[in-house]
């Protein structure tokens, strides 16, 4: 019993546990938002951390601070001696974009990699493309901090529009208005990747023109209900439209192919056989292979059937067609089985076979007749 009983609410306590575990998992490590181990981190000395960039502007006397919520941030004095460094921006909202915004307006903003509501909320018309640069990008631009130097990235976002760094796609340093720059070569500032072609010069240059920087990693944590961050938030403006273009093509299809296209029509079948001529030619195609097994087992077929229907007996039971026969005829059961089992021995000859229909035939008559 407590076999079966696992065996038939195992899959939900697998369920329950892989949910309790996750839970547990969560609560123990704490949310990614509040975590220093998060890409782009200025305290993540890992491979995607910025560790090694915020020494570096340290060390040339930039004063960095670190905000990890909105109220370290609003707390932080921006002015237009500083920079705002926003990284995590996958995990802003509504509410804490319009905070930054309206807090970062004396300053400069740089938004590292920023996720499509961020895009949107900066008055940057065209979403990103992913591109993967196959070798060094030049500047490009006639900005002085930028011009002679060149990045080398594996990954990263091209934006349309003006700025630094073009690839095919698009520019990698996007510049929507001149207090506001959208760097898509994140890669830059990791800690592996500050050291090729001139990634640390240009992260340098680009984040150290003015005295100050505020590094702003927001938190999840900080978004409140009417945040509208949804899976439909974080689509493409163009899906919605293609699915119900989709949706209506897939209606007029089906309308067009389910249309009648008239009245319907009825047509006589070819042939009309009788079922005497279905017999005679089965039992000619038996005798032509001398399959007399088979055209016995279908006479003894068509008599048992017979006699259940006339004594309103159940079909397919030997075991109570044979007494009920006996009964009514006054013969021995055994020669009834013997005649219509068709486990007994098949007839030898053409003439046995011709015997054992006369026999059921004769049984047939008798049981009528009774």
């Amino acid at each position: 019993m407590t076999q079966s009983r696992w065996q038939r609410h195992r899959s939900t306590v697998l369920i329950a546990g892989g949910l309790l575990a996750a839970l547990l998992v969560v609560l123990l490590l704490g949310t990614p938002g509040n975590r220093t181990d998060a890409r782009l981190d200025p305290d993540n000395p890992g491979t995607d951390g910025a560790r090694a960039l915020a020494r570096v502007l340290d060390d040339r006397g930039i004063e960095v601070s670190v905000a990890r919520t909105a109220d370290d941030f609003d707390a932080a004095d921006v002015d237009a001696g500083t920079t705002v460094l926003v990284t995590s921006s996958e995990q802003l909202g509504e509410s804490t974009t319009r905070r930054l915004l309206d807090h970062a307006a004396p300053g400069r903003l740089v938004v590292a990699e920023p996720g499509i509501l961020a895009v949107e909320a900066l008055g940057f018309a065209n979403l990103p493309t992913t591109v993967s640069p196959a070798g060094s990008v030049d500047a490009g631009c006639d900005e002085p901090a930028l011009r002679d130097l060149e990045i080398s990235i594996d990954r990263g976002l091209a934006f349309k529009g003006t700025g630094c760094f073009p690839t095919a796609d698009g520019r990698l340093l996007a510049r929507p208005t001149d207090r506001v720059a959208l760097l898509g070569a994140g890669d830059m500032l990791t800690n592996d990747q500050i050291l090729r072609a001139d990634n640390g010069a240009a992260a340098v240059r680009l984040l150290g023109e003015r005295p100050r920087l505020v590094w702003y990693v927001p938190t999840y944590a900080d978004l409140v209900g009417d945040d509208g961050v949804s899976v439909r938030s974080l689509l493409p403006r163009w899906l919605i439209p293609a699915l119900w273009l989709v949706g209506l093509t897939a209606i007029a299809l089906m309308l067009w192919r389910g249309r009648r296209l008239g009245p319907l029509a009825t047509e006589p079948l070819p042939v009309v056989v009788k079922a005497v001529e279905t017999t005679q030619s089965r039992g000619k195609l038996y005798r032509r292979v001398g399959d007399r097994a088979h055209a016995a087992t279908a006479l003894r077929r068509a008599a048992r059937s017979s006699a259940e229907s006339t004594l309103r007996l159940p079909p397919g039971d030997l075991a109570v067609l044979v007494p009920a026969l006996a009964a009514h005829t006054g013969r021995r059961p055994d020669d009834l089985a013997r005649l219509l089992d068709d486990s007994a021995s098949a007839p030898a000859t053409d003439s046995d076979l011709i015997h054992l229909a006369s026999e059921l035939a004769a049984l047939d008559r008798e049981v009528r007749r009774t």
